[in-house]
């Protein structure tokens, strides 16, 4: 007890239940029922090495469970399992149908000393079954205290996207090579090294070690010890916003970074993704606001990387599109920092796809640009070709454009683009706080007006956006993804 009396902070939260490993290679275990159930929980008791004997009372065997009793994974007796041995047993399961079996059921393996689980009736369950991702060595058990299978079967499913397959092959590795390393490097700092190292290969693809990877490595672990540690930095696409649209490349890098240097655009959602310990910094960059200088943010990378750290320079869209990203790869290369961009989903591609607009539908545009609303100074750039842009057979994305938009319409009809032109005006792409404006050319600026420039805007201009429809353009990625839309009148088309 702290002076005061208040209590010292605990370091660890309450747990529901405790998440435990248990080794049942060899051991007896006693299952009772002829179910797809008990078949299933069966299984995956087979899968980890358990002696299975399934009880099937008084039914008939399904099919599950002959096929595993005819690959010779189980043995199945008949009869029930009052008459099973039980002096062996390291786990007990059961699939009752009343209420009065599955307290018998429970109350007998309680006296044996055996721990039970009785499917689908947790209050007569001293352990249960939770959602696994299997990359055995590497097992990862996921509960929700028997309060939300669905949900911990949803949890598993995102983890499954994050590991690569061949990471079980990468954690065999490790265990062979285990007793090696610990003979040749020192505990602390330099196994440390080593290990980090070893997971950095781990998941730097999705193929497995070859042949000659344990030699090689071991090969290697003494200089890998002794030589500083190497910082880096990866230029990171955050996508739009929607934490959905985030690659499971960049999810990895996230979790695996030191430092993660952010843009102002990016959503506190995709941040929750990171690593825990990563150290964040914004280092924002807005236009119209006050902003990092890029001279301080290539600093920053370099002086941390330098220190060795990974950092991760996390940015909204795509880091090659309109994201100063060769400004600061060429920074990176000149000081001899290893830099890599891992692309994200830029907004035009993301508007696309929540409007469920072709960008190049052939009837309509042969090709699509990117361009950039304003220049270094802020004002409509003045070395963009608006003759080619104004092509009618062209679908144009605007980026940054939100307070040149009436320049940009005038240019372009002035370069001949037809004032009925179809435009789309979208804020804050794949929020949940998304706006749209549906208009023409002639009305861009009207448009901007509504939509205001609060938030980072992007328009589209081309004849594809005459396509979408009130009822296609309320479509989204998930429910509530969208909340207001603002349609263009039937006559404008």
């Amino acid at each position: 007890m702290a002076a005061g009396g208040s209590k010292t902070p605990a370091r660890m939260e309450a747990l529901a239940v405790l998440p435990l490993f248990f080794r049942l290679k060899g051991r007896p275990v006693l299952v009772a029922g002829a179910s797809e159930a008990a078949a299933w929980k069966t299984e995956l008791l087979a899968a980890a090495g358990a002696d299975v004997t399934v009880y099937l009372g008084g039914g008939p065997a399904c099919d599950e469970l002959l096929a595993l009793e005819a690959g010779g994974r189980i043995s199945v007796r008949a009869g029930g399992w009052q008459a099973a041995d039980w002096r062996e047993a390291g786990l007990a399961l059961a699939d009752c149908d009343g209420e009065d079996e599955a307290e018998a059921f429970a109350a007998r393996a309680k006296a044996e000393g055996v721990p039970c689980n009785v499917i689908d009736k947790p209050a007569h369950c001293s352990f249960q079954f939770g959602a696994i991702v299997n990359r055995s060595p590497v097992v990862v058990g996921i509960s929700t205290d028997g309060a939300a299978p669905i949900l911990g079967q949803a949890i598993r499913r995102r983890i499954e996207t994050l590991l690569p397959k061949a990471l079980a092959e990468w954690a065999g590795l490790a265990a062979s090579l285990r007793d090696l390393v610990g003979a040749r490097l020192k505990p602390g700092g330099p196994r440390r090294a080593f290990w980090e190292h070893f997971a950095d290969l781990s998941f730097a693809g999705q193929s497995g070690p070859d042949e000659g990877a344990a030699e090689r490595i071991l090969a290697t672990a003494e200089t890998i010890a002794k030589t500083p540690r190497t910082g880096s930095v990866t230029l990171v696409g955050a996508g739009p916003g929607d934490p959905e649209l985030l690659t499971l490349k960049a999810m990895r890098a996230l979790q695996s970074a030191d430092v993660i240097l952010f843009d102002d655009l990016v959503s506190p959602e995709i941040l929750e993704l990171a690593r825990r310990e990563a150290r964040r910094m914004l280092v924002g960059k807005r236009g119209g606001r006050t902003s990092c200088r890029q001279e301080d943010i290539n600093r920053m990378m370099l002086d941390l990387a330098r220190a060795g750290r990974r950092v991760v320079r996390l940015k909204s869209g795509d880091p090659s599109i309109f994201g100063r990203s060769g400004e600061e790869i060429a920074a990176l290369k000149e000081a001899g920092i290893p830099v890599s961009v891992i692309p994200g989903i830029t907004a035009a591609s993301a508007l696309a796809a929540g409007t469920n607009t072709s960008l190049t539908h052939r009837d309509c545009a042969q090709s699509v640009r990117f361009v950039t609303g304003h220049s270094k100074k802020g004002a409509l750039p003045d070395d963009v070709d608006w003759r080619a842009i104004a092509d009618p057979k062209t679908t144009t994305m605007f980026y940054m454009g939100g307070r040149t938009a009436n320049e940009i319409s005038n240019r372009l009809m002035a370069e001949g683009l037809a004032p009925e032109t179809p435009i789309l005006i979208a804020s804050n792409i794949s929020r949940p706080e998304e706006k749209r404006w549906h208009g023409t050319l002639a009305s861009l600026g009207s448009g901007m007006a509504e939509i205001g420039y609060d938030n980072p805007v992007l328009f589209g201009v081309g004849r594809v956006f005459a396509k979408a429809d009130a009822a296609t353009e309320r479509q989204a990625f998930q429910p509530g993804y969208l909340k207001e839309t603002q349609a263009l009148p039937a006559t404008a088309w």
